[in-house]
C-alpha cells in the first residue's frame, strides 16, 4: 500500500539533543515520527496543549528516564520536529515552563522563516 508520506524536517538543536538520547529511545522515536508523517498518530504520541492544534509530543520512558520529543504536525507540507529533550522534572508530568516557552519560540520562528 502506498502512503503519502510527508518529509520530515529538524531544527538543527532539536536534532542535535535528541542524538544524545540513548539508541533504543533514538529508535522508538523515529518509529513514531515515520507514523506520523504518514498522516497517522503512534500510541505514545499526544498533543501539547496551549501551543495551538497540530503540535504533538511524543513522550517516552525509558529505564528511570523520560525523553520528550516535539513536532508540528505540518509547517510547509513537512512534519518539523523541533524540540527533543530528556525530561529532568521531578515535580510530576507538567513539561517545565522553560521547555514549553522553547518550543513556542522556535515554532514562531520557523513558521516566519518558512511562510512568509
Amino acid at each position: 500500500m502506498h502512503r503519502d508520506t510527508r518529509p520530515i524536517g529538524w531544527i538543527k538543536a532539536a536534532r542535535k539533543d535528541f542524538g544524545k538520547f540513548p539508541k533504543a529511545v533514538r529508535d522508538r522515536i523515529n518509529t513514531a515520527l515515520t507514523i506520523a508523517a504518514e498522516g497517522r498518530k503512534a500510541d505514545i504520541a499526544k498533543p501539547m496543549t496551549g501551543l495551538g492544534s497540530g503540535v504533538i509530543e511524543i513522550a517516552l520512558r525509558h529505564k528511570t528516564n523520560a525523553y520528550r520529543t516535539v513536532y508540528a504536525i505540518e509547517i510547509a507540507g513537512t512534519l518539523w520536529v523541533v524540540h527533543a529533550f530528556q525530561k529532568k522534572s521531578k515535580t510530576g508530568i507538567k513539561t517545565p515552563k522553560f521547555e514549553v516557552d522553547l518550543i513556542r519560540d522556535r515554532l514562531k520562528r520557523l513558521r516566519k522563516e518558512l511562510l512568509q
